[in-house]
């Protein structure tokens, strides 16, 4: 049965990319009928707070938009690369892996998206090396910040082998920055230049794509605002990365339930969403962004199509995952004790199944524990745990998709022949074999 619902999971996926657009979303749709009404599995859910912060980090950035600010940005981008075009393939990764190392969350990188895509256009190179390595260099982000979910359950985990946080990221850091830098050289040339590249000159012929313009001189009031909205905007990621950084930052409320009181804390995800809401309305209020030009902006449109291929898309797997969850998690269970070695492609596979690497540490690592691998094998392998680009459904990878108007970033003819997969495999493996060879080095 789990594999007949595989089949069904891999087809939706691959018909739904194939059509492009929103279908990737609609298509899952299909497949969650299979497997809800006919199989009887439980109808698992989309991710609410990832949808909920795409939709607030999309309307801050529409908002922006609508003010003038991206093209604010992109003119100056714009002017540092087109002396040096090639660097945004190492400029965008390391900016993103920086973001998400201080904000502890992949998903800030929706805010970087867009930039990436039309700066690369606009200099002439290919969107898919720069977006497939950033989406990248944000999983690694995740496993190597030291205020991510994931590292705060893996020094629980390990607290009793005494390796302490600084230990911890002494390994995490140094290896997955490197293996991002090794990923960017493995798509630098990749494919051909967007004047060559054939998909892109069919959308530019067909009118589905404009030429790229040069940003427009903004003088005056327009100046004021683009300028204006665009330091905002910073200023709001900032604001998030330092509450990430200083959680005791985020407000703490108390509740009351049948006259019990309790106290919590505001998430990371509600913050992300306040800020951002906060800062479209603030510059609608002071900087003149127009809702109307908001709604119809490119970024706007993107922001939907990404938002509906994610909810279709991560309820379908959702869905699969857990109607099988004991199958899958006592499978990989298995084969790690006929083959320890195998612990890093246990905590790959059950990464893209869970869409989290603290759920697949929390998860899976006691098992590494019991079978008493070594602390320097356990933290080498953890930075296989964030490896959801495999299976082309995560968020941040539709969203790129969806983001990416010369259609050279994709998911392939053939499912797993997607951009990503090679940035991908090449920044895993080196982060993995980087870390061990920094075992000597921190004294593991």
């Amino acid at each position: 049965m789990i594999w007949i619902e595989l089949c069904i999971l891999l087809a939706c996926i691959l018909v739904g990319a194939r059509l492009g657009g929103i279908a990737l979303g609609t298509v899952a749709g299909l497949g969650l009928v299979v497997l809800v009404f006919v199989f009887k599995e439980p109808p698992g859910g989309p991710p609410q707070v990832v949808i909920g912060m795409i939709i607030a980090v999309i309307t801050a950035l529409a908002t922006m938009q609508a003010a003038g600010g991206l093209d604010y940005i992109v003119g100056i981008a714009e002017k540092v690369m087109r002396k040096h075009p090639r660097y945004i393939t190492f400029v965008a990764p390391v900016v993103t892996y920086l973001l998400v190392l201080a904000s502890g969350t992949t998903h800030v990188i929706y805010a970087l998206l867009p930039v990436i895509a039309e700066v690369s256009r606009k200099a002439n190179v290919r969107p898919e090396r720069p977006m497939s390595i950033s989406v990248i260099a944000g999983f690694q982000g995740v496993v190597a910040s030291p205020i991510s979910a994931a590292t705060v359950a893996m020094v629980g985990l390990l607290a009793g082998r005494d390796i302490s946080l600084p230990k911890l990221i002494a390994v995490t850091i140094p290896a997955t920055f490197i293996a991002v830098l090794i990923g960017a050289l493995s798509v630098a040339w990749r494919g051909k230049q967007l004047d060559e590249d054939p998909e892109y000159q069919r959308r530019l012929a067909s009118g589905q794509v404009k030429p790229p313009q040069p940003a427009p001189v903004l003088q005056g009031r327009e100046l004021f605002n683009a300028r204006g909205s665009t330091i905002l905007f910073l200023f709001a990621i900032v604001m998030v990365v330092v509450i990430g950084i200083f959680p005791q930052l985020r407000p703490v409320y108390q509740t009351v339930t049948d006259g019990i009181a309790d106290s919590d804390q505001v998430s990371m995800g509600a913050v992300i969403m306040i800020i951002m809401i906060a800062t479209a309305g603030l510059s609608m209020i002071a900087f003149k962004a127009s809702p109307d030009a908001a709604l119809k902006g490119s970024i706007m449109r993107g922001g939907i199509v990404a938002v509906i291929s994610i909810v279709g898309v991560s309820w379908l797997g959702s869905s699969f995952f857990e109607g099988n969850r004991p199958a899958i998690v006592s499978g990989i269970s298995e084969l790690i004790r006929q083959y320890p070695w195998m612990f890093a492609a246990g905590l790959f596979i059950l990464s893209n199944l869970l869409f989290s690497a603290a759920a697949t540490v929390v998860i899976l690592m006691p098992l590494g524990l019991a079978m008493g691998l070594q602390s320097s094998h356990l933290i080498a392998f953890y930075l296989a745990a964030n490896s959801v680009f495999f299976l082309p459904t995560y968020g941040t990878i539709l969203a790129a998709v969806s983001f990416d108007q010369t259609g050279t970033t994709k998911i392939g003819k053939y499912l797993l022949n997607h951009s990503f997969m090679l940035p991908g495999m090449v920044t895993v493996v080196s982060a993995i074999v980087i870390a061990l060879a920094l075992k000597p080095l921190v004294g593991l």
